[in-house]
């Protein structure tokens, strides 16, 4: 099919300060996976582009890997690396 799928992003903590706001709005292909939305991301919010490889990606309030499948519906969310002790 080949249709894109609107996806809204919460954005968390730093992420959300750099981007200036809360959450965004990207277009991701049907199937797309989390490095797909890593990708995406950084063009659509260039203010995160250095950090889209560092981002942590919740996906259904659980943690997701580069390879997990991002279902239309699904809450996808941002978080910047955790520092500290």
């Amino acid at each position: 099919m080949g249709d894109n799928v609107k996806t809204e992003v919460l954005l968390f903590a730093a992420a959300r300060k750099h981007a200036g706001t809360d959450r965004v709005s990207v277009e991701l292909p049907a199937a797309a996976t989390v490095a797909d939305l890593r990708r995406v991301l950084g063009d659509h919010v260039p203010a995160l582009r250095s950090w889209t490889d560092q981002l942590m990606i919740a996906l259904d309030q659980q943690y997701a890997h580069d390879q997990a499948l991002i279902h239309p519906g699904m809450e996808v969310a941002c978080f910047p690396p955790v520092s500290g002790g």
